[in-house]
């Protein structure tokens, strides 16, 4: 495993003092005021398995990472009633809480195959919800469409130790760019799989990539994503297919959730050097 995120890291043209950035700048969105704009990203929860971080991109598509959607114990893929998104969760409310009726995750993505080039690139599912939530309550999240300028991004999470709410990464760095693949040194954790990448596009933030995978180790973090709008755009028409594999029922907004408790790590894999 070290070999591969070594590998990675050359690829990618890191250098393994990249102090390019700040990785401590992490803001907690605990109140309603200050998740005004993000409310669209949410937990994952994952039956009992643990959660990921998922972004709205249609009124009811949720877009996560593709791991998050495989037992990772056996390989294969969850139940779709294992899932439940609860968009803008903290402390305990939801701005809206819904299952999942369908998923999809990319058919070159190989679970127990771990981190690879390859399953990185791939790393991207879609789960359409049981019900739409409406875009006044929380609105989607457009696919940034190309190669990107700059190389500031922001990253809204979950994450372990700070998974009862959102915590947004204002500013952090896209370290390298290659093959499909993208670095940055922005502050993500286990739990926060499928967290959106964010670069800003006139006034409001486009989805640049998601948060696949990391390493940790001598003060330094670095994760890695992929570019999203052929895969998404893939992806989508695939899941449009799909017959509806559960019926569940609606869950109202601003419910009260019960939250916390211990639960297994899933989300990103995160390797301490």
């Amino acid at each position: 495993m070290k070999k591969i995120i070594a590998a990675l890291t050359v690829a990618l043209s890191i250098a393994a003092s990249a102090g390019s950035a700040d990785n401590s700048g992490l803001i907690r969105l605990s109140d309603r005021d200050d998740l005004f704009g993000w409310e669209a990203v949410g937990r994952l929860d994952i039956g009992k398995e643990g959660y990921c971080t998922g972004v709205l991109i249609t009124p009811d598509i949720v877009l996560t990472a593709a791991h998050c959607v495989y037992d990772p114990h056996t390989g294969k893929k969850q139940t779709v009633s294992a899932f439940k998104f609860s968009a803008g969760l903290r402390d305990g409310k939801a701005i809206e809480e819904r299952g999942a009726i369908k998923f999809i995750a990319h058919e070159n993505y190989a679970p127990r195959m771990g981190v690879t080039f390859n399953n990185i690139r791939n790393d991207v599912a879609l789960i359409q919800l049981d019900e739409p939530i409406s875009s006044f309550t929380a609105a989607p999240f457009l696919i940034h469409a190309g190669v990107t300028k700059g190389s500031r991004v922001s990253v809204v999470s979950y994450g372990q130790g700070r998974d009862q709410a959102l915590s947004w990464q204002r500013d952090c760095g896209m370290l390298g760019r290659r093959n499909g693949l993208m670095a940055f040194d922005c502050n993500v954790t286990h739990g926060s799989s499928g967290a959106p990448v964010f670069v800003k596009e006139g006034n409001r933030a486009r989805i640049l990539s998601l948060v696949s995978s990391g390493t940790r180790g001598n003060g330094q973090v670095l994760s890695w994503g992929m570019e999203l709008p052929a895969t998404v755009a893939t992806l989508k028409a695939k899941l449009r297919t799909l017959p509806a594999e559960a019926e569940t029922k609606h869950r109202s907004t601003m419910r009260r959730l019960t939250v916390g408790g211990k639960r297994n790590e899933t989300g990103a894999k995160f390797i301490s050097n």
